[in-house]
């Protein structure tokens, strides 16, 4: 586990504001510290799992199931290490939503599955149908899972940050989300993406000021500015990081850099004004891809850690007929839950 600094040093003591009363009351689980949530970005967890635990890994009926097994593992050391007092699987509904198609049509255009017809993400044969067994797990255990029509777990992590009323821990190997860091509250995220799991980068406002050389909180603008081929944004052309980095150094925002562009007067070259100026079309609508969606209409949420299984017979079911027995013991251990099947 990476030591975690800052405003994170003991995660399991932090306490950024007030209590309030929870949503949904779980049993008799009642707590006087604001609550220490912690957000799964699982599709990023779940991919992560197959592609690092091997696909020899099948259910007795030959099965793979790797990224079920991964997951779980990830969940059980999550929650072991950082001690959360609530936890929730966050869920893409719909990996490429509309309504950033609309805004730029190459928006992950690259992921879509060229056979299948339809707007279908590009997913491994052998993961595929391992996602509704993860579903059927988080479930029987009783671990929250929310999603949202129309739109992507970003803004589903980002919505239940606004909520959240006490310090976040985000899990995910997606840089999008570094633009919800905010050390005051604190809300931080666990970066997967480099060295996995056991090993997450804890990324603050101080980590991105190092490693961007940008203010902490200006990720977004950055990541506008820059692109990201990965999601098929291309950024302003000719921008690169270090331009864009200095450009939010001297003028704060991308308001400012257009302001600064359109003011003959300002020290940019003329090369990087006329960038700024050619790209204004682009900049007028990128923000709403790039920007997390922070009102998603999701309704109250139990995210308490289960301290017992939501469906016992179920999770035995499930236990029996996958082949998961030690990593489902071993979460619901974790989880303070006790063995989840004999």
């Amino acid at each position: 586990m990476t030591t975690t600094t800052g405003p994170f040093t003991d995660f399991a003591t932090a306490a950024a504001r007030p209590p309030t009363p929870p949503l949904a009351p779980h049993g008799g689980y009642m707590t006087t510290a604001p609550p220490r949530l912690m957000l799964l970005d699982t599709a990023s967890l779940y991919f992560r799992a197959f592609f690092g635990v091997p696909d020899s890994i099948v259910a007795p009926d030959g099965t793979p199931v790797n990224a079920v097994r991964g997951l779980l593992d990830f969940i059980s050391r999550l929650v072991t290490d950082y001690t959360p007092t609530d936890l929730v699987a966050c869920w893409d509904d719909d990996w490429r939503p509309e309504f950033r198609v609309a805004a730029i049509p190459s928006y992950k255009a690259h992921r879509v599955a060229t056979d299948s017809g339809t707007e279908e993400e590009e997913v491994p044969d052998l993961l595929s149908p391992q996602v509704p067994i993860i579903s059927d797990c988080l479930a029987a255990l009783g671990i929250a899972r929310v999603g949202a029509p129309g739109f992507e777990a970003d803004d589903v992590i980002a919505t239940l940050t606004e909520r959240a009323a006490g310090p976040v821990l985000i899990v995910t190997g997606d840089r999008d989300l570094f633009q919800l860091v905010d050390d005051a509250r604190p809300v931080g995220v666990l970066y997967t993406a480099a060295r996995g799991v056991g090993r997450a980068e804890l990324v603050t406002e101080a980590w991105i000021a190092e490693k961007y050389e940008i203010p902490g909180n200006r990720y977004a603008a950055f990541a506008t500015l820059r692109g990201d081929p990965s999601d098929g944004l291309p950024g302003v052309r000719g921008i690169g990081a270090k331009t864009a980095a200095d450009l939010l150094n001297r003028f704060g925002t991308i308001a400012g850099i257009q302001a600064a562009a359109a003011d003959p007067e300002t020290t940019l070259t003329p090369s990087v004004r006329r960038k700024i100026i050619d790209g204004a079309d682009y900049l007028q609508i990128a923000p709403q891809v790039v920007e997390v969606v922070r009102t998603v209409p999701l309704p109250a949420v139990d995210s308490h850690l289960p301290k017992r299984p939501a469906d016992s017979e179920r999770l035995a079911e499930l236990a029996q007929r996958w082949g998961l027995k030690t990593p489902l013991n071993a979460l619901a251990a974790a989880l303070g839950q006790g063995a989840a099947t004999p």
